[in-house]
């Protein structure tokens, strides 16, 4: 799919810029961005020029390299020590919920447990655990899983996770309580990009579940979709499991 014209051309070539700089740690120079973007290294100047006024880019050195500029980085931190997790996500919530016509969660990782910060019901809502402020144990939900997958992505990482948090509590018969077993299973969700709840915290309930990123390498928030068991059999949650990647890298 050919990807869709920007509406101000100036401000694209501006961000494109700043992506491209922040690809090289050691600076880029005029010559290569203007190589790598396929701009006029005049107009790219004018706009190296703006982006340094507002200290979006920096040059330390008269016609050396550029970086990212300091404003840039203080911008994007500020937003993210204020940014409210549930006001950014709600909307992908409605989306998904209005798509699937089920249940869907949105929670966070605090140590060996998942919060929940946001929860949108079905109209055929189910009795869950799960509430608004409430916990439960990542290594047996969808969420949880979808967090520990991509937060400690090693086999050792995840034996340090259970080690200082277990020991890993059997919720139901399909509960996985061996570190190493629950290591090559979050292998495998990360390889398919989406977490299953098979029964694993509560009887008779399954669920998809996808990390969030907003930017970050590791993910501040995961999103499932739960319904009864008789509602998500296998093709229907991979179904849901690609319909939730696309939709968060839509709108994140």
């Amino acid at each position: 799919m050919a990807e869709a014209r920007s509406p101000v051309g100036s401000v694209d070539r501006a961000l494109v810029i700043l992506q491209e700089i922040g690809r090289h740690s050691r600076g880029v120079t005029l010559d290569e961005l203007a190589t790598r973007l396929g701009l006029p290294k005049s107009s790219l100047h004018r706009l190296l020029g703006a982006l340094k006024h507002r200290g979006f880019a920096a040059q330390p050195e008269p016609n050396g390299p550029y970086f990212l500029g300091t404003e840039l980085l203080a911008t994007a931190f500020r937003f993210y020590e204020s940014m409210d997790l549930r006001t950014l996500i709600r909307p992908l919530l409605l989306s998904v919920s209005e798509e699937f016509a089920e249940t869907v969660h949105m929670a966070t990782l605090d140590g060996g447990e998942v919060v929940y910060v946001d929860k949108v019901e079905a109209v055929r809502s189910i009795t869950m655990t799960s509430v608004i402020g409430g916990r439960n144990a990542a290594h047996c939900t969808g969420v949880g899983k979808a967090l520990l997958a991509w937060t400690h992505p090693t086999e050792e990482a995840i034996k340090e996770w259970a080690e200082r948090y277990g020991p890993l509590v059997a919720r139901t018969r399909n509960t996985i309580t061996n570190p190493a077993k629950l290591a090559t299973h979050l292998d495998q969700v990360r390889r398919q990009g989406y977490a299953l709840d098979l029964e694993e915290n509560e009887p008779g309930v399954r669920c998809v579940a996808v990390p969030v990123f907003m930017g970050r390498t590791t993910p501040v928030a995961a999103v499932s979709v739960t319904a009864l068991k008789d509602r998500m059999p296998p093709a229907r949650m991979e179904e849901i499991g690609h319909g939730l990647r696309r939709a968060v890298a839509e709108r994140h």
